[in-house]
């Protein structure tokens, strides 16, 4: 049976961020995730997730200026001092928050630009040394938007397998993978070796992984558990509507309003 995580950064925004995690406690999730947390004080997650007995297990690195687009600095040239400093800055979080896992973003840049793949390997390697030291892995996903230096979940693979670090594992998201390059079950049966979080959301529209997507999330979770993976399956969707009216696809994993 998947263990499910929800990613509050999207799930029961009707909510203050905080106040999320008894929310998604409420509804069955065993643990919870987010993009970024740098918002709110570390130590009030970490006691929130400890009164809801569920734990904080993803969260991204600070991925430069969002607001002008930036997704993420660790393959562009030139910024390898501020990219060191988004590492720190994470793995402090990391530490106060009891979360295991860091999900380190690549940034808008062409891999046939000179220097990005040398500045990306290098910088990977950092994180993967500073986050050794702290029992913190990290994780590289494939991201569908304009210019994202990891088109296909392959080349985030790739990657990994290339640097061979021991605590760094792909992030695969079914929906950027669907999106980019489809067989996601054969890329699962190749690669769960190096597979150290997973998320989903329908496809298309990002909403929940319901019958009205074109995947079939019952096969993808039957897959997972018969290949033996037990990690994090974490929600990582858009709702239609309200979150908990939404999780009606899910009654039979334990997860709706009780």
């Amino acid at each position: 049976m998947p263990r499910f995580s929800a990613n509050i950064s999207m799930l029961f925004t009707d909510l203050p961020f905080v106040e999320r995690i008894k929310a998604a406690a409420d509804a069955g999730f065993k643990a919870v995730e987010c993009q970024l947390p740098y918002h709110v004080d570390a130590i009030d997650i970490a006691d929130a997730c400890g009164m809801a007995g569920v734990p904080l297990v993803l969260i991204n690195a600070p991925p430069g200026n969002w607001e002008a687009g930036e997704r993420g600095l660790a393959a562009l040239p030139g910024r390898e001092e501020e990219f060191r400093d988004t590492i720190d800055i994470a793995l402090a979080f990391a530490e106060t928050a009891e979360c295991p896992r860091i999900h380190v973003m690549a940034g808008c840049i062409s891999q046939d630009e000179d220097g990005a793949m040398d500045t990306y390997e290098k910088n990977i390697v950092y994180a993967c040394e500073r986050a050794r030291k702290e029992d913190v892995e990290i994780v590289l996903e494939n991201v569908v938007i304009p210019d994202y230096f990891l088109v296909f979940p392959d080349q985030a693979a790739e990657v990994v397998r290339r640097l061979e670090q021991k605590n760094l594992k792909v992030l695969f998201d079914a929906y950027h993978a669907q999106r980019a390059q489809g067989n996601l079950a054969e890329f699962l049966e190749h690669n769960l070796d190096i597979v150290g979080h997973v998320q989903v959301a329908g496809v298309p529209g990002r909403h929940e992984p319901d019958k009205f997507n074109e995947v079939n999330w019952r096969f993808i979770f039957d897959f997972l558990d018969a290949q033996g993976y037990d990690g994090w399956v974490g929600m990582e969707y858009t709702p239609r509507g309200e979150t908990l009216r939404g999780l009606s696809w899910a009654k039979e994993w334990g997860l709706g309003p009780k």
